[in-house]
């Protein structure tokens, strides 16, 4: 059973979380938007970050429920991804979530700032321990990502393929019709991604409620 916290109580995230957090976002900001483009902040990952900053400072649990919804299993396989190329060489996955990683073209310190990746899972978990997990977190995300998804198809390009809706990976898919593929993405992100993240977390937070550490 999830919980909810319906009065959220002032400063259940310090403020020195708030601050070191919206410092890393105004230094990756302008950074990602000079060399990826504003439209790169589409990508799931990057709305996480960037509604969990706004999550944070309102306390929200709504909000930092979605974004846990959204990223806490999606930017936990981008680590695994990242480590089995370390550890077998950047080209063992072909082309997967983290080649970007080892692109030399890419600069390094552009690159490092991706590793907020591997903070996201933990601090969005820590974030539902302080706050709660809202019950509403999952049609929300649903609806967030129903919006978020058409804006890619707009705005991307086979080449950039924003949050793959042109097809996954490099290769644009060409077995449906693009707007028909569009639909079917919409209604895949829920089932294989969302739905399972909201399972995980309603049973994490039931087995911190039994534990008494429920925050």
């Amino acid at each position: 059973m999830t919980t909810t916290s319906p009065t959220v109580k002032n400063h259940l995230i310090p403020l020195w979380v708030k601050v070191c957090y919206t410092i890393f976002v105004a230094i990756l900001v302008p950074v990602y938007w000079w060399h990826y483009g504003p439209a790169n902040f589409l990508w799931g990952s990057d709305v996480a970050l960037l509604l969990t900053l706004v999550g944070f400072w309102m306390e929200s649990s709504l909000l930092v429920s979605m974004m846990a919804v959204l990223a806490v299993v999606a930017d936990s396989v981008w680590v695994i991804d990242l480590v089995i190329r370390i550890l077998l060489g950047p080209a063992v996955l072909g082309f997967t979530g983290t080649h970007y990683m080892f692109d030399a073209e890419i600069p390094l310190f552009i690159r490092a700032l991706s590793l907020f990746h591997v903070a996201m899972p933990p601090l969005l978990l820590w974030g539902i321990y302080r706050l709660g997990y809202h019950r509403r977190a999952l049609p929300a995300q649903i609806l967030l990502s129903w919006i978020v998804l058409p804006v890619s198809y707009l705005v991307s390009d086979p080449e950039s393929n924003i949050n793959w809706v042109y097809g996954f990976g490099t290769e644009t898919q060409q077995w449906l019709p693009e707007p028909l593929y569009l639909l079917l993405l919409m209604v895949l992100f829920p089932i294989v991604l969302f739905l399972p993240t909201h399972l995980l977390l309603r049973y994490l937070v039931s087995r911190w409620t039994k534990s008494g550490k429920g925050a």
